[in-house]
This record gives C-alpha cells, structure tokens and sequence, in this order.
C-alpha cells in the first residue's frame, strides 16, 4: 500500500515518533511533506516523549494526533498510555502506527525476536485496540477499519495500526546528509586503538556492527566488547554500571546521538556518580542513521554544555580525527569522568555485517573478561 494511501484514510494533521525502518516509508513521506515542523511533525526523544507531546497537541486542539514507533517503544508508551491517555484517566484519543519487527515466522535479530511475539498483545493489555497492515491491505479494508477506529476514539480510546515488514511504500526520494566530514566506522576504529585492554559497551544500531566489523578486520577477540544491540538508549547507564563496580578497570561507552537523547536522564545519573575510570563518547551526526537518517534535534544543542552541567568533570567536541586521538588519549590518561563528542558524517558501507555471535555469547564473554 503506498504511505499516501495510509496518511489520507488516516486524515490526522498532525504526526510525532521515534523513526523506525519498518515505517521508512512513512517517515520519509513526513520528511518529504512536512520536514520537522511544529504544526505537523515533530521526531521526539523517545516513544513516551511522543505520546506526552501528542496529548498536549490534543488538548491544545481538540484534534486527534499519530505516534508513529517501531514496537520496541512500546515499552516507553506504557506509563503515559496507562496513567494519562486511558478513558479511566483523561480519555486522550490517540492513533499508534506501530513497526512490527520481529514477527514471528519472519527472521529477525535477536534483539526483536521476544518483542515481536508480545507486539499485539502488549497493546491488547493496554486497553489498545490494533489492525494489522500488510502488504496486500486494500484501501477498502483500511476504510473499514478506521471507521470503526473512530468509534473507538470518538471515547477518549486509543487504537493501533500494527505494520508488517514492506506493508507500506513510497516512491519519494529523501537523501539524508550533513556537512560533517568524520566517518563513524573509521572514528570507532581510533577509538578501539587507543583504548586498547579496556572493555567498551557500545550503543544499539551500525556503531555496534561496525565495531564487531573493525575487531575481525584486526583479528581481535570480542570479549572487551559489550555490543548493546536493542535497548536503544541506555548503553551509558550499562557502562556506569560496570564502572562503578569495577573500579580498577577503565570503561569506555560509545554511544549514538539519538541513543543519548532517548534517555537523557542518565546523564545526570553519571555526572552525578562521576566515576573517575568512565569515558563517555557520543558519536553525533544528527541522525536516526540505522533506521534511515531521519534527523534528531542533537545538532541544533550543546551536547558539551548538558554534559558539563551534568556533572561530567570534562567534556569537549570534536570535529577531525587530529583532535579525536589526542582527545582520547588525554581521556584514557585523565582518571576522571570524561565526555566527548565527535561530530561526525551520515553513512555507512553498503556490506556492513552484523555480529556473528549470539546476544548470550556476547554477554558471558564480555563477563569472562571483566572478572578474568
């Protein structure tokens, strides 16, 4: 079904979320239509800031609003759709389009696999009414579906359109770039040499591809890294965890721009731990650039100055790879909570893999190597 199809059988004005692959259609059709603008389409921070946001847009105006998430969210949902839009509650009426990776009998990675089996039943237990998209949905179904959606929400309910793998298209070309120059693969390869014996968790998406990808082209062990594959925000809160209670060791996290705005309330947590044997390092090229390059709002802020006010006892940006090296090597030398940010280019090699190794091999090895 093409996104156009969807968007005006829908008839909502106005469209906020998190952008996923699954929905690439749609989210390059909101790109292409409406760009980031306060009216109609603002990307947000995480799912539940979504789901915030929309209700003030309702209540503001009166009007229905989209969310728009790959199911992973759904874990971020939960409290606002619970305790704030519930017809119990204030009767908020809202419309979730929902990415479904992970569906069962389709192969996925393992990090969508258990969220795909409890997709449909989550919004179920959320007092969410769902339809499943597919790729043969006619509009004629759609029609009949939404009409009785509007039932729903005519009550203050909220309903979910629940889209399979390819379900929806668009023939709109959206080409997603920035004016940084650094590559992240070949700024994560710096990173890994200079940190040397020292464990990494890295954050959810390409960086952790690519990070797998750097230690076979090494013929390097991949013990010292935790890869966070899912979870998509909290890879900094890991690695606090692991700091402060391995002290002797010296922890790096690589993280994502998207990533640290997810869950920016961690930190706070950090700077205000400040473990002297942490050094955080945020990869920012403005872009939800493993779900398609969809912009975040991490280029128009000062990621150094949060940090600082935070409590981190030293952060700084950087922007070419003279700077990165001596950055992270004052960093590993420093013994105090370091941040630094790289600003760096929208891309990624079209035969990136992914790690060949389970999510439980990686974590007993990562284990073996820390208390080793």
């Amino acid at each position: 079904m093409k996104v156009e199809s969807l968007v005006n059988i829908i008839g909502a004005q106005f469209y906020t979320g998190v952008p996923d692959s699954q929905l690439k259609a749609l989210c390059n059709y909101l790109i292409d239509t409406y760009g980031i603008d306060k009216e109609h389409h603002i990307i947000a921070a995480n799912e539940g800031n979504c789901t915030a946001l929309a209700a003030g847009y309702h209540l503001a105006t009166g009007k229905v609003p989209v969310v728009y998430m790959q199911n992973s969210g759904e874990g971020n949902i939960i409290n606002p759709v619970a305790s704030l839009l519930n017809d119990k509650v204030y009767a908020i009426p809202m419309i979730f389009i929902v990415g479904w990776r992970g569906e069962p009998g389709v192969h996925d990675e393992p990090q969508h696999i258990y969220q795909g089996e409890v997709t449909v039943k989550l919004l179920s237990d959320m007092d969410i009414r769902s339809s499943i998209i597919s790729a043969d949905t006619t509009e004629e179904e759609l029609k009949e579906v939404m009409d009785g959606f509007r039932e729903e929400l005519a009550k203050g309910k909220q309903v979910a359109f629940v889209v399979r793998k390819g379900a929806l298209k668009y023939d709109g070309n959206v080409v997603y770039k920035n004016e940084n120059t650094m590559l992240r693969e070949e700024i994560v390869k710096h990173i890994i040499q200079i940190s040397g014996d020292d464990p990494i968790i890295s954050t959810t998406g390409k960086l952790s591809r690519e990070l797998f990808e750097l230690r076979e082209a090494f013929g390097q062990g991949h013990e010292h890294d935790f890869l966070t594959v899912g979870s998509m925000g909290h890879a900094s809160s890991i690695a606090l965890g692991v700091a402060l209670n391995k002290p002797d060791r010296l922890v790096w996290c690589i993280d994502g721009d998207g990533a640290a705005l997810m869950h920016m309330g961690s930190m706070a947590v950090i700077g205000a731990n400040a473990p002297e044997n942490m050094i955080h390092v945020v990869v920012n090229n403005s872009a939800h650039e493993t779900v398609g390059g969809m912009p975040t709002v991490a280029g128009s802020i000062d990621m150094v100055g949060i940090a600082k006010a935070c409590g981190y006892r030293y952060a700084v940006c950087v922007d070419s790879f003279e700077v990165l090296d001596r950055e992270l090597a004052a960093a590993k030398a420093r013994k105090q909570l370091s941040f630094i940010e790289v600003k760096c280019s929208i891309g990624a090699r079209e035969d990136l893999g992914r790690p060949t190794t389970t999510a439980l091999e990686n974590k007993q090895n990562f284990m073996r190597f820390l208390n080793g």
